[in-house]
């Protein structure tokens, strides 16, 4: 088994309920365990050009699972997932109903078209760094090291819900 890292986030819709639902999706597939899920904060909108303060906010935090899955297939199923959750792909960083990033898995160093492993934003992203630590006080992102200090440079707001 490997330890996984999903980041997820929605801004439209229901979107507790669609965490919820998400979660149990991606916990329900033979190798799949689900460790933790991490307390849940609400964050701006981001956009490549930096903070949309007229776009609805997220709902942001982690999943970590353990996992027998390679990378490629548990990206295969959090694209199911957000697929069968209303996501759709029209706008680099839009608004979206489900977000689900794979962030780490098992420290794997992934480069292609489809998978860039650990996530390249994900060090700098307090919304993904803050939960993260929530539930793993000791965790380390691979080539950028502990959470705990990547969380203390990152400067967004997150507000815990």
């Amino acid at each position: 088994m490997t330890r996984a890292v999903i980041a997820f986030g929605a801004n439209l819709g229901d979107r507790e309920a669609t965490i919820a639902s998400a979660t149990r999706a991606i916990a329900e597939p033979d190798g799949v365990e689900l460790v933790a899920v991490s307390p849940v904060y609400e964050t701006a909108a981001v956009r490549p050009a930096g903070v949309d303060p007229e776009a609805p906010r997220y709902l942001n935090g982690v999943i970590v699972v353990e996992t027998t899955l390679a990378p490629h297939a548990l990206l295969d199923l959090l694209q199911r997932v957000e697929s069968e959750h209303g996501r759709t792909r029209e706008t680099r960083w839009g608004d979206r109903t489900l977000d689900l990033d794979l962030i780490d898995h098992g420290g794997a160093r992934v480069a292609d078209d489809r998978l860039v492993l650990p996530h390249p934003r994900a060090w700098e992203r307090a919304f993904v760094l803050q939960p993260w630590l929530d539930v793993d006080p000791d965790a380390e992102l691979p080539g950028r090291g502990r959470v705990a200090d990547l969380r203390a440079q990152a400067d967004d707001e997150v507000v815990r819900r």
